[in-house]
């Protein structure tokens, strides 16, 4: 069994940006625009232990920064869980990371952040949906 650790080079880039551009929002303290960009990074990291885990631990910090008691609940629970469940391969594909959708609900990913994996060859790898 491969272990998830860390994001293939080709999709670094595209996750780096959503993390980038979410630091800004937050120092212009554009909070839904910050919570727009961790919840595509999640999408975009949620396959890799690392990355994964790393957008929830910005998602816990935004969720206290704003005083969100269910949003700092659901990121302690998701970075207790996320990164052992991407280790494995089981994930929501398209799930946000956020509070405001359950943590097993599959959903749509943006057309770009398909076309993205797509173009890197990254769309469905070795990982199981969770159901």
């Amino acid at each position: 069994m491969k272990l998830n650790f860390r994001m293939p080079d080709e999709l670094k880039s595209f996750y780096q940006k959503e993390i980038e551009t979410y630091h800004r929002a937050l120092a212009d303290l554009d909070y839904p625009k910050a919570w727009h960009h961790l919840e595509r990074a999640h999408i975009i990291g949620q396959r890799y232990a690392w990355p994964h885990t790393e957008t929830h631990s910005y998602m816990l910090y935004l969720g206290f920064r704003q005083k969100k008691v269910k949003e700092v609940l659901g990121q302690a629970l998701r970075l207790i869980l996320g990164a052992p469940f991407s280790l494995i391969g089981q994930i929501p594909v398209g799930n946000v990371g956020s509070t405001r959708v359950s943590m097993i609900k599959r959903q749509r990913i943006p057309t770009d952040i398909q076309a993205m994996f797509s173009k890197t060859n990254n769309l469905n790898g070795n990982f199981r949906e969770l159901r």
